[in-house]
């Protein structure tokens, strides 16, 4: 959105008034808080008008999570509300989350009152300070002529551009003064103006560059998402004119659709054999919202040597940061890649055809390994089998999924299938164990209608187990499929692999009851420890009306597969018990550990 800043107030009200005027004003119904001291006028604010719906969380943490699954699912800034203090240090982690992710959020904070501030008064901390390396932009609001301003601004900021959590700390003493309201008319920042369309030249020459190549690749990521439904689009329109294949990043399953025959898969760490060797052996790579992090390039001496490489970015400081590209456009995924549409279909541009077959039968040579299978047992659940089934059951485009971090997330990235975007919620940058269930209850409250499914493990899915109370409280039907292998997974994997199977502190000792603990917060619970019982579990999670709790045991030490070992290149996976190399050969080459 663009606030005319020198408009005259309008309304004169309290602090408190104008913060809820102005988040009503830019369109929120929702925000996910809890309350506390240094914010009770704004609550007392909220206690007077209907409509925004407060979500009451059980820890700040959670709330930013449940703001982060809104806003990805739905497109809309998610909002939070939280006290001084400890309130505003336990929404760190939610923050540095979002601004990894680019994630839109805007956290409002209470601060004590502005003559105590540097006093080490009561629950006072640095907000400011604290958040400025986690946040995209933060304020700190001494004057409460400048709040609504002040509001404004930060949604525009978390919005605009490559999105991102913005922070608003507002003094009590604010909170309860009397100020100006200003509506959001035309908001702009002085300084930020993200460039939305791409420099013309550079366009032209990375459809040179497109036209040229005999073995092109599209290399998506969040940007794609982050763009709008529009860009997906147009990612899809622009593939299919081109016929190149397509693989992803974490972050951007659902842009292209995985039924396609053009997808590859995800690319990277625990990403698929042909994506990672389309990638390593292509001569044009087109990237087109992501940012080369190290998940997605293993060596970077190693990586994709042999192509010339195109990067599309709204963020200028993306371009060239990791690794050098030919052609680099800043702008707008969505503005940039209709451009080229353009230029392409009146240039009538066609990539070799002989060429793109050639390329089309060395990427179904690497199909045909099958990376993703594995030994299916009769008597225990092994946990592709459990994403597999869940898949089939659920799939549609009313479902939903976030997952938390570890084993169980590549394995949902892997085996359950995405056609559309904003469907996956996942922590990719900064990995955050805890992210998957409150971000469930944040999606659930965007599609109420909704089929949510947390995919989690038994260790992850304890970091923010207390937000099951939130959901019953709002009678919001989230599943919760936890798969229960009774290990943090990926540190056992990595330990097995890369620390001579030293399980150092990786066992998950202690488990509770889960069926037990969520009846306790009244929530169905359901175990499942057979494969036979497997289809019969999913469909009773489904088919009962409120929120579910499911612990499905499955194998303890299943490995998650093909992985790129750290410092090695896209060709050199380890496909695992099915592949090419065991995981005992995996573990020694040259009679030394992989490092």
């Amino acid at each position: 959105m663009a606030a005319d800043l020198t408009a005259a107030p309008t309304e004169r009200m309290t602090g408190a008034e104008i913060v809820i005027r102005a988040l009503a004003d830019q369109g929120v119904e929702h925000i996910f808080g809890y309350p506390g001291g240094a914010v009770l006028p704004i609550y007392d604010a909220l206690f007077q008008q209907n409509s925004i719906e407060h979500v009451l969380v059980r820890h700040e943490q959670g709330a930013t999570h449940m703001a982060e699954g809104y806003a990805r699912s739905s497109g809309k800034p998610g909002v939070v509300l939280v006290t001084s203090g400890p309130g505003a240090t336990n929404a760190v982690t939610g923050l540095t989350d979002a601004l990894m992710d680019s994630i839109p959020l805007v956290c409002i904070t209470g601060q004590v009152p502005t003559h105590l501030i540097g006093s080490d008064a009561f629950q006072e901390c640095d907000t400011v300070g604290i958040t400025r390396p986690c946040t995209k932009h933060n304020y700190l609001v001494k004057d409460v002529n400048d709040l609504a301003q002040v509001l404004h601004e930060a949604f525009y900021v978390a919005t605009s551009g490559r999105p991102g959590p913005v922070v608003v700390d507002i003094p009590k003493d604010v909170q309860f003064a009397t100020g100006g309201y200003i509506g959001p008319r035309n908001v702009v920042h002085k300084t930020y103006h993200p460039k939305l369309k791409g420099d013309a030249e550079k366009i032209k020459a990375a459809i040179e560059l497109l036209r040229g190549a005999k073995k092109p690749i599209f290399y998506t990521g969040g940007g794609v998402i982050n763009s709008g439904p529009r860009a997906s689009e147009l990612l899809r329109e622009f593939a299919h004119l081109t016929g190149a294949p397509v693989t992803s990043t974490l972050m951007g399953l659902g842009a292209f659709p995985a039924s396609d025959p053009q997808w590859l898969g995800m690319l990277g760490m625990h990403g698929s054999y042909e994506a990672n060797n389309a990638m390593h052996d292509c001569d044009v790579m087109l990237c087109v919202g992501a940012r080369f992090d190290d998940r997605i390039t293993g060596r970077l001496d190693a990586f994709s040597p042999g192509s010339r490489k195109i990067h599309i970015d709204i963020d200028p400081s993306s371009i060239n940061k990791n690794v050098k590209v030919e052609v680099g456009i800043v702008g707008d995924v969505a503005h940039v890649l209709e451009d080229m549409i353009q230029i392409w279909k009146a240039s009538r541009a066609q990539i070799d055809p002989a060429g793109l077959m050639d390329w089309e039968r060395r990427i179904n040579s690497w199909r045909a390994r099958n990376c993703f299978a594995y030994k299916a047992s009769e008597t225990t659940i092994k946990p592709q089998q459990a994403i597999e089934r869940l898949y089939e059951l659920t799939k549609g485009p009313d479902t939903y999924i976030t997952t938390e971090v570890g084993q169980h997330q590549m394995w949902a990235a892997q085996y359950y299938k995405f056609d559309e975007p904003n469907r996956w919620m996942t922590s990719g940058g900064l990995g955050t164990m805890g992210y998957g269930m409150p971000a469930a209850i944040g999606v659930q409250k965007a599609h109420p209608e909704g089929l949510v499914i947390d995919i989690a493990g038994e260790a992850s899915i304890q970091m923010c187990i207390q937000e099951l109370s939130t959901a019953v409280q709002y009678e919001l039907p989230i599943k919760v499929f936890v798969l229960n292998n009774e290990y943090m997974g990926m540190v056992r994997q990595w330990q097995q692999l890369l620390h001579g199977s030293r399980y150092s502190h990786s066992y998950s000792e202690a488990l509770p009851d889960f069926v037990k603990l969520a009846e306790a917060y009244g929530v169905k619970g359901l175990r499942c420890e057979h494969p036979d019982d497997l289809d019969a579990t999913i469909k009773a999670m489904i088919d009962h009306p409120g929120p579910v709790f499911v612990d499905c045991v499955v194998d303890k030490m299943e490995n998650c597969f093909p992985m790129i070992p750290s410092g090695r290149a896209h060709n050199e996976m380890l496909l695992g018990d099915v592949g090419e190399k065991t995981v005992n050969e995996a573990i020694t080459e040259e009679g030394k550990m992989l490092v």
